[in-house]
């Protein structure tokens, strides 16, 4: 791929960028390398494509001696045993990067000194978060903030000692030149110059002077701010144990109460009131605890908490909920569990078997698969992840609190950017899963049922084989129903392999009525034949909302070398029905979306040839943009287990009761999960010979009920119907799409499962 055109470095944060010329020999001279320069590092590289698997080179400017050999040229020196030679672009570019360099190796020099002098003693101005009350990540963030500030209060002194050394140098040129005693106009300029140099000096001298003012002010508060904010935090500490202790007695004191209330009522009395009581009992338990969510974030029996940390979707049980929420979970609860005593939740396992280091050359299999459908080609296990594709589906709910959010939302146009943000968040999921998710076969099905700590039951059937079709109904008990039919069309282009969903995602809304449609975009896995796989997601999705006809237009942007855009940057705009814009959204598919109010916009020109309005540009002038959504942190240990989040580990979990076609019941895949792929390769040819078996099956009773009929007209093949979906056409986009039919939850209830097939 050929390489864009030298550029000033940018900066970002303390990393500098950008390309530079290096000398490597009397044979091919100066070569053109990307340079990074970040922590007091500098590091180069052939490509930018590089940066992610091959450094070519590391310097340690820490002990580095930088020098100036001409307008263009510097030189980097390591205790004389190595030498650089490097060539900017231009003298500007040259003196950007000495300027980035003296800089970066002041720090690097200063944080060496400070490692030597400490040794490995920790900071005592770091005070340890007292355990359990959530204060570790708020202290984590002062110190951090103090560190930075430090940091930018030495790179302060740093660039006055760089002022005071250049400004000494650029005098001593300049009285040179005046002692030359030139005549007519070249005396004028050299004294026009001189001039111009002492009235710099003079500036550059109150400036430092105001520097170091601050500086001394900022240090002789910085050690009472230290103090105050110690003081403040060990308020804090005190005031949540002191709420946590009062909390716990007066739950005690409720139960020791209706204890003794009880037993001086009848029996038929009494175990009304017990009933009651529980529920009292049940309703007072959560909102003592959950009253104050910012202070409690240990409850008095975390197996009970409604938002532990070990449900599904992975969520902080410090998280503040809102009224309505909290309104709503005991009364969900008690449908779930009529019972006087509460349910433990199940606790969801937070690891599964680290992933073998099988070592396999993808070309070898791949090279005879160019531009067929990679569905109809039987790949081995090592490909995999150990999730099937009815399981990735479900995974699209990793997210699910941003339909819960708009539900409640009374503006229509709002709720809008919350199911954008959802259709946006299901690819973050990705970013570094390059592993194949297994084939469903025909009429496997995957429930995914949370109905107790996150309100929704999803269930996943596999209804078509060819082309293969996955069915998908989750309905939430906090007012959304989601539906779709997924078919993945795949490509194989050689150096990259392109997968292209097929299909239509349904949103509905109980309370509002509102209707939502979008589709996919298209998956590209790169670097099929050589290098490191990488995933990227580019396309554009429109949003619709079939009641109000708003809709949100949203574009994923292609990954490209030439772009100065952040990498997977997606954008949008959301407008009501008459194409006015009322919110822009902004952010990447892999980490967070933000949403800003637009207060006016206007075409813009400088967009397209001889100025035509047609590649005009929209400006939106918008209010400060707020957090939609944000991606949550992958477990630890998540490079050995394939990558996956907090929920797809639990994916794929045993559970019982579930039906006899389940995803978790599909041996290949447990054989795989357990890392014995070379039983599993071999049970997945047992059972896509079984699948084969079944199909020709199908087909002969399809041509023999045909030939009974007499029947001149061409018929299906396969006479194969769905168990929980029934074919229809969708009344909103005319397609025909398979929906939930209903009984699999009431199957599930009575443990029933005589109509399921043998597919395993």
């Amino acid at each position: 791929m050929s390489e864009p055109t030298p550029k000033t470095p940018t900066p970002a944060g303390d990393t500098y960028k950008g390309w530079v010329f290096k000398w490597t020999n009397y044979i091919k001279g100066y070569q053109r390398r990307w340079f990074v320069l970040s922590n007091g590092l500098l590091s180069y590289y052939r490509t930018q494509a590089e940066m992610g698997h091959t450094c070519r080179g590391t310097i340690n400017l820490a002990t580095a001696t930088i020098t100036v050999d001409d307008a263009c040229n510097f030189v980097i020196s390591i205790g004389g045993a190595q030498t650089y030679h490097l060539k900017a672009s231009c003298e500007v570019e040259r003196q950007r990067w000495i300027t980035a360099l003296e800089l970066a190796k002041a720090k690097a020099a200063r944080i060496q000194a400070e490692s030597d002098d400490s040794g490995d003693d920790p900071s005592p101005s770091s005070p340890p978060a007292a355990p359990g009350q959530g204060g570790g990540s708020q202290n984590s963030e002062v110190q951090s903030t103090l560190r930075t500030l430090g940091s930018k209060v030495e790179d302060l002194s740093t660039c006055n000692d760089l002022i005071s050394k250049h400004g000494c140098a650029l005098q001593r040129s300049l009285s040179e030149l005046d002692s030359l005693r030139l005549t007519g106009e070249a005396g004028d300029k050299i004294r026009q110059v001189t001039e111009r140099a002492t009235l710099f000096r003079i500036t550059s001298n109150a400036m430092i002077n105001a520097c170091r003012d601050f500086l001394a002010l900022a240090q002789a508060h910085s050690k009472r701010w230290q103090k105050a904010l110690q003081v403040e935090r060990e308020q804090r500490v005190r005031l949540e144990e002191t709420l946590e202790q009062l909390a716990k007695q007066h739950n005690h004191l409720e139960r020791a109460f209706r204890g003794a209330a009880q037993p001086n009522a009848n029996n038929k009395v009494g175990a009304v009131q017990g009933e009651a009581s529980d529920e009292d009992d049940e309703n007072e338990f959560f909102d003592a605890v959950e009253e104050a969510p910012e202070f409690i974030t240990v409850p008095a029996d975390p197996h009970f908490h409604k938002r532990s940390s070990s449900n599904a979707s992975g969520f902080n049980s410090e998280m503040c909920l809102d009224d309505q929420s909290l309104n709503e979970e005991p009364l969900a609860m008690s449908q779930e569990a009529p019972s006087q005593e509460l349910v433990p939740l199940k606790k969801r396992r937070k690891r599964i078997p680290d992933k073998p280091n099988y070592s396999l050359n993808l070309w070898s299999i791949m090279k005879n698969c160019i531009g067929k459908e990679l569905s109809k080609i039987p790949m081995p296990v090592n490909f995999n992840e150990p999730i099937s594709m009815l399981q990735r589906l479900s995974e699209d709910l990793e997210y699910h609190e941003l339909l819960d959010k708009a539900a409640k939302c009374h503006s229509s146009l709002e709720q809008m950017c919350y199911v954008a943000a959802f259709s946006v968040s299901s690819y973050s999921t990705t970013v570094h899963r390059t592993g194949k998710p297994f084939n469903p076969l025909l009429g496997e099905t995957y429930e995914l049922d949370r109905r107790r700590e996150s309100g929704y039951r999803s269930l996943c059937e596999q209804v078509s084989h060819h082309p293969p079709a996955a069915a998908h109904h989750v309905i939430s008990d906090r007012g959304w129903t989601l539906r779709q039919e997924i078919t993945v069309a795949s490509k194989f282009r050689g150096k990259y392999l392109s997968i292209m969903p097929l299909g239509t995602i349904h949103a509905t809304f109980e309370k509002s009525n509102n209707h939502y449609t979008w589709k996919k975009v298209t998956t590209t896995v790169h670097n099929i034949i050589v290098g490191k796989l990488w995933i990227d997601q580019s396309g554009e999705i429109d949003v619709v909302n079939h009641t109000t006809e708003d809709r949100c237009h949203l574009k994923f942007a292609p990954y490209s070398y030439f772009s100065r855009d952040v990498a997977r940057k997606v954008t949008g705009v959301v407008m009501d029905k008459t194409g006015k814009a009322h919110y822009v959204l902004s952010g990447t598919w892999d980490e967070k979306l933000e949403f800003s109010r637009v207060m006016q916009s206007s075409r813009g020109g400088g967009g397209g040839d001889n100025g035509s309005e047609g590649k005009q540009k929209t400006v939106y002038q918008t209010l400060k943009a707020r957090e939609l959504w944000k991606k949550n942190p992958l477990p630890e240990g998540a490079e050995t287990m394939y990558y996956f989040t907090d929920l797809a580990l639990t994916l794929n979990e045993p559970e019982e009761p579930v039906a006899a076609t389940d995803s978790r019941r599909r041996p290949d895949q447990r054989l795989m999960e357990d890392g014995r792929w070379d039983e599993a390769n071999a049970e997945k040819q047992r059972l896509e010979e079984k699948q084969r078996i079944a199909r020709r099956e199908r087909e002969r009773e399809a041509l023999s009920q045909r030939s009974s009929s007499q029947s001149d007209e061409g018929g299906p093949h396969d006479n194969y119907n769905a168990l929980w979906f029934e074919r229809c056409q969708d009344r909103i986009t005319g397609e025909q799409i398979h929906i939930y039919k209903g009984g699999y939850w009431e199957a599930k209830d009575r443990g029933c499962w005589e109509g399921c097939p043998d597919i395993f």
